[in-house]
C-alpha cells in the first residue's frame, strides 16, 4: 500500500473517532441564570413563559365551539341510530311517510305517531302489522296527519290499553281509548288490554285472594269474591257497547278482547275478517235500538229494545270473525244476511266431560231454501261437533224465531 493511501486512511479514522467522541460528550448551554426563561436560541421562537398568548380568548372560544359541535353531532347520530333501530318508514310520493315497522327496545310504554325518523316528515299511514306482537306498549297516540291505518296495524299488541287521537285528525277519533273512524261508523281497534285500564278507572286495583295476596286474575281457585261482585266487575270492565252510529266492525277490531258482553246497534251491517277472533270470554251478544247514555249507570240506559244475538241489519260476516269464541252459546242469523266467510264460527263448539258446549246449534230467520239461495257460504263456516269417529257440523235450525234470552226493554 502506498504512503499516500495510508495517510488518507489514518485521517479518515481519526475524523471518525473525533465525531464519535463529540457525540458521546454532554452538550450544555452556558445560559446566565437571570436569562433562563427568556434565552433565545437561534432559529427557535422566543419562549412565552409568563407572557399572554396572542388571541387566547378567541382561540379558547373556537376550541369550545368545536367540542360542542362534535359532541352534538355524536349525540344526534347516536340518537338517530337508535331511532332507526326502533322504526322503519316508507317515504311516499306526497312527501309524507308510512310507518311500516316498530321494534320496541323493551322500555317504551307510550308512543306518539306523528313524524318520521327525521323529526320533520309527517306520518300519514300505519301499515299492516307495524306494531305486531308488541308486549310493552300501553298507549299509542295518533297524530293529526295519520289518515290511513291498516286493519292489522295493532295486531296482537298484548299490553295495549288505550289509543288516543289528536282532535285535529280528519280521519280518526277515539272514544275513551277505543279507535274509530272520524264519523264513528267503523270501529277500528279495541285495545286488547283495555280491561287493565278500566280496572284502574273503576278501582279494581287492590284485589286479593283468600290469603291476602294480590291476584292477577279475579277468577282463580282461591278467589273470595261473590257472584254479585263478579256481576258488577263484568259490567264495569268486561262489557262494551258499540255506539249507535257504527255500521262496520273492522277486521281484527276486537280480536282477543277480554269481554263477557257485547252490545251491537241495529244498523250494524258488516262484521269483517277476524273482527271478534278469540274473544274466549264472550258469553253474550245483544243487539239494541236507541241511543245509549254516555257513562250510563246501567249498561242498558238509553236503549229502547234489546234482542239476543246479532242485529237484524247485519248483511255480512267475514272469515274467522268469531273463531275460538267458545263462551258463546246462542247464535241467531238474521234475514238480511247475504255472506258468511270461511270458518266464521270455527272452534266455537267443544266437548267437556262428555257434553257438547258452546254453539251447539245455529238458528236462522230464513227457511233453508231461502237461506241457501240468498247467502254465500264459505268453507266450514259453521263449527263442528267433536266426538265419534268423524266430526260433524253443528245443526242449523232454519226459519226459527229469535229467542228472547236477555229480555226486551220497554219502548221509551
Amino acid at each position: 500500500m502506498s504512503e499516500k493511501k495510508t495517510n488518507e486512511k489514518d485521517d479518515f479514522l481519526a475524523q471518525e473517532a473525533k465525531e464519535e467522541a463529540a457525540q458521546a460528550a454532554p452538550y450544555t448551554l452556558d445560559i446566565p441564570e437571570d436569562e433562563i426563561w427568556t434565552y433565545q436560541i437561534d432559529g427557535l421562537q422566543t419562549p412565552r413563559i409568563g407572557k399572554p398568548i396572542k388571541n387566547f380568548r378567541r382561540k379558547k372560544i373556537i376550541v369550545v365551539l368545536v367540542l360542542l359541535v362534535a359532541i352534538g353531532l355524536a349525540i344526534f347520530f347516536s340518537l338517530r341510530a337508535v331511532h332507526s333501530e326502533l322504526f322503519a318508514f316508507e317515504r311516499l310520493d306526497d312527501g309524507t311517510a308510512a310507518l311500516t315497522k316498530f321494534s320496541n327496545n323493551g322500555t317504551l310504554k307510550e308512543l306518539t305517531v306523528a313524524f318520521a325518523d327525521d323529526g320533520q316528515t309527517p306520518v300519514s299511514a300505519i301499515r299492516d302489522f307495524a306494531f305486531n306482537c308488541d308486549e310493552k306498549l300501553t298507549e299509542i297516540q295518533i297524530g293529526k296527519t295519520v289518515t290511513d291505518i291498516s286493519p292489522t296495524a295493532f295486531y296482537s299488541c298484548w299490553a295495549l290499553q288505550k289509543i288516543t287521537v289528536d282532535e285535529e285528525n280528519p280521519a280518526y277519533c277515539d272514544i275513551d281509548g277505543v279507535l274509530y273512524t272520524k264519523d264513528c261508523t267503523r270501529v277500528v281497534c279495541y285495545p286488547i288490554d283495555r280491561d287493565q285500564y278500566l280496572r284502574e278507572e273503576y278501582g279494581y286495583t287492590d284485589l286479593k285472594d283468600e290469603n291476602g295476596k294480590p291476584m292477577d286474575e279475579l277468577w282463580g281457585p282461591t278467589a273470595t269474591y261473590d257472584a254479585a261482585f263478579f256481576e258488577q266487575y263484568n259490567r264495569d270492565v268486561r262489557t262494551y257497547v258499540l255506539p249507535a252510529t257504527v255500521k262496520v266492525i273492522g277486521a281484527t277490531a276486537l280480536n282477543y278482547a277480554n269481554l263477557t258482553a257485547l252490545y251491537l246497534p241495529e244498523g250494524l251491517e258488516e262484521i269483517e275478517t277476524m273482527a271478534l277472533f278469540k274473544c274466549t270470554s264472550l258469553e253474550t251478544i245483544c243487539s239494541y235500538t236507541g241511543e245509549p247514555t254516555e257513562a250510563a249507570a246501567a249498561v242498558t240506559d238509553g236503549m229502547q229494545t234489546l234482542k239476543s244475538s246479532l242485529p237484524d241489519s247485519l248483511v255480512s260476516i267475514g272469515s274467522d270473525a268469531f273463531t275460538g269464541d267458545q263462551a258463546l252459546s246462542y247464535l241467531y242469523l238474521p234475514a238480511a244476511l247475504t255472506f258468511i266467510g270461511h270458518h266464521a264460527f270455527w272452534d266455537t263448539c267443544y266437548q267437556q266431560d262428555g257434553e257438547m258446549k258452546g254453539i251447539t246449534g245455529i238458528y236462522t230467520a230464513l227457511g233453508e231454501d231461502a237461506f241457501r239461495a240468498q247467502t254465500t257460504l264459505g268453507d266450514q263456516w259453521r263449527p263442528q261437533m267433536s266426538g265419534g269417529l268423524l266430526p260433524k257440523n253443528v245443526p242449523v235450525r232454519y226459519g226459527a224465531e229469535r229467542e228472547n234470552l236477555y229480555g226486551t226493554l220497554p219502548e221509551s
